[in-house]
């Protein structure tokens, strides 16, 4: 998909962090843009900061782990500027729980609505959409490395799934013949606030499981701010759509970590972990 130019993009989660940094570059490639987040306020701020930038942009408030909103984001998008070309499924939410078995049913309703299912409802409403337009068009699944490596716990069982199914998706529209494409964006540490996300957790599933006891927001702003831009993130996710290219890997710095697990997987053996980075 070389031309960017005039095409529309859907992004979720795009109030802050990599969200914001996709709809900004995303922007700055001429594209119309539709932007969706639940943080009702900072969505509208940045779709703002957008507009008087130049862009041409259109703010929709979007829970992605409802099936009616995601579709009334598609009706909306589409009657806005009549077509969608890129759809990246970004919104997302961690969970810090610890240990994983003493996480709550609420916890892990909360975390698979929006960062599984939430993508699952984009797909099933997003592609069938550009399978009818019979343009190039192209579906971002916004993952992480904790889905190709081990540890994770609740956020890490879903973004593992994030990856299978966009690799299936992937299979079957080449199978297929089809026109659209998808990649799986799988990042490391990024400057985001995702640490925060409690900030966004639905009243309705506040029973949280136990936190780990050196873990802190302070602590966890303070890493984050390592972490690569979102603007970075953005570039790259904005390379891999004109290349067609699946695998977005941000930070090559974990490429032993990969080959480790696949190693360990293939040899049956154990899992283990190798220090991270700076570790």
């Amino acid at each position: 998909m070389e031309n960017l130019e005039d095409k529309v993009a859907v992004v979720t989660g795009a109030a802050s962090g990599i969200g914001k940094g996709m709809a900004e570059t995303f922007a700055d490639a001429g594209m119309r843009v539709v932007l969706s987040d639940v943080e009702e306020a900072a969505l509208h701020a940045t779709a703002a900061g957008l507009r008087d930038a130049g862009a041409d942009v259109h703010a929709v408030v979007t829970d992605v782990a409802s099936a009616g909103d995601v579709e009334a984001l598609a009706e909306s998008a589409l009657g806005t500027y009549g077509a969608v070309h890129v759809l990246c499924n970004n919104a997302g939410v961690y969970t810090g729980s610890r240990p994983s078995w003493e996480s709550t049913l609420d916890d892990w309703e909360w975390i698979l609505g929006v960062n599984l299912m939430g993508v699952v409802h984009g797909i099933r409403t997003f592609l069938p959409v550009m399978i009818e337009q019979n343009e190039d068009a192209h579906i971002v699944n916004t993952a992480s490395l904790a889905g190709l490596l081990t540890g994770g716990s609740l956020y890490g069982a879903t973004k593992t799934a994030v990856v299978a199914l966009s690799e299936t998706v992937h299979l079957e529209l080449v199978r297929d013949g089809l026109k659209p494409r998808i990649s799986v964006l799988c990042p490391g540490l990024v400057d985001t606030n995702i640490y925060h996300s409690q900030r966004n957790r639905p009243a309705r599933l506040s029973d949280a499981g136990p936190v780990p006891g050196d873990w802190s927001v302070e602590a966890a702003k303070k890493a984050f701010k390592t972490g690569l831009s979102p603007r970075a993130v953005g570039e790259r996710v904005v390379e891999a759509i004109r290349e067609q290219r699946f695998w977005i890997l941000t930070h090559p710095e974990y490429g032993k970590h990969i080959e480790h697990r696949m190693t360990q997987l293939l040899n049956g053996d154990n899992p283990t972990l190798l220090p991270m980075p700076g570790q």
